[in-house]
Parts: C-alpha cells; sequence; structure tokens
C-alpha cells in the first residue's frame, strides 16, 4: 500500500503539475474546495496519522524519526504550504519516509492497541493494524476525489488501480 501511495501521488502530483496555479487552486465544490485544497487534506491527515503512529505506538519506529520533528497539523484543511510546489516537494519527502516505514514493520507491530488523542482531544484506543489500513484508505478515497477534479479540468491521470502494480505471474511463465 506505500508503494501505490508513492506511484499514485506522483502520478497525481505530474498531473496537476500541468494546470495553471489559478486552476489547482480554483473551488470546485470539492470537501476541501480545491485540487489544492484535496493535495492538502491529504498531506495533512497523513502527517496527523504519522505522527500519532511515532508518539504511541510502542515500537517507536525509528523510521519515522523525522516526522517527530514536523509541527502538529492544528486541523486536516489546515494549509500546510503556501504553493504546489512547496506542497509537491513535501509529498515525496512523506512518501518516502511512509515507504521505508512500511518496509520496516514486522507482523508483531500490527498487533496492537493504540491510543491516541484526536484534534479534538478525544481520546480512543483502536487495534493499530485497522488504524493503518484507515490510513491509506484515507489517501485512496481523496486521491480519488483529486482524480475526479483533475478530470473535470481536462486532465487524465491514466491507470490508477492497485492492480497496476501487482505483478501478472503469466507473464513470467
Amino acid at each position: 500500500m506505500a508503494e501505490y501511495n508513492q506511484w499514485m501521488n506522483a502520478k497525481v502530483y505530474a498531473a496537476a503539475r500541468t494546470l495553471p496555479d489559478a486552476e489547482l487552486g480554483a473551488d470546485r465544490r470539492a470537501f476541501f474546495g480545491s485540487l489544492f485544497g484535496t493535495l492538502n487534506h491529504i498531506a495533512a491527515g497523513d502527517t496527523i496519522w504519522l505522527r500519532r503512529f511515532a508518539a504511541s505506538h510502542p515500537a517507536t519506529f525509528a523510521a519515522l524519526e523525522p516526522v517527530r520533528q514536523l509541527a502538529q497539523p492544528a486541523g486536516l484543511s489546515q494549509l500546510l504550504f503556501p504553493d504546489f510546489d512547496a506542497l509537491a516537494q513535501y509529498r515525496q519527502w512523506l512518501d518516502a519516509v511512509i515507504v521505508k516505514w512500511a518496509g520496516a514493520l514486522s507482523e508483531a507491530d500490527l498487533d496492537h492497541a493504540l491510543r491516541y488523542s484526536n484534534i479534538k482531544g478525544d481520546a480512543f484506543e483502536r487495534d493499530f493494524f485497522s488504524l493503518l489500513m484507515h490510513f491509506f484508505n484515507h489517501q485512496t478515497h481523496h486521491r480519488g476525489q483529486a482524480t475526479t477534479l483533475l478530470s473535470q479540468a481536462g486532465v487524465d491521470v491514466g491507470p490508477t488501480d492497485l492492480l497496476m502494480l501487482i505483478p501478472n505471474r503469466a507473464e513470467a511463465a
């Protein structure tokens, strides 16, 4: 899922880069307004969740050390960067951190309850594996919105299915 996330983000950001800034920021009546707002939301959500994973999991995850140094976003709509290029650079860096971290996860790491508080301060204790699935599903959900916004702006992202990354064993035979 981490590799799929990285692959899809690269495709979405490459497609978005073809649009002028005014188009990236145009209010398209999406959940987070614009394409830029949607991409920013995904990055903010990822940052919030990764900081929770880094702070609350007993494995401490050395691969998430760079995330511990990040400022905590105040909310899921907080503008992390004022321009697309800075957001794209952050996305690329964050995806590399996620891939490295996911590669270091063990089966035992998945079998924990994670205690955390949401942005409102409400306390939760949930299964870490399920939270990890939510983390990746959240990205996929909002990237789907981003690809729709790109399509409406006349930009084709190309194939987006996870299936594209699953090797075809019949071709190897």
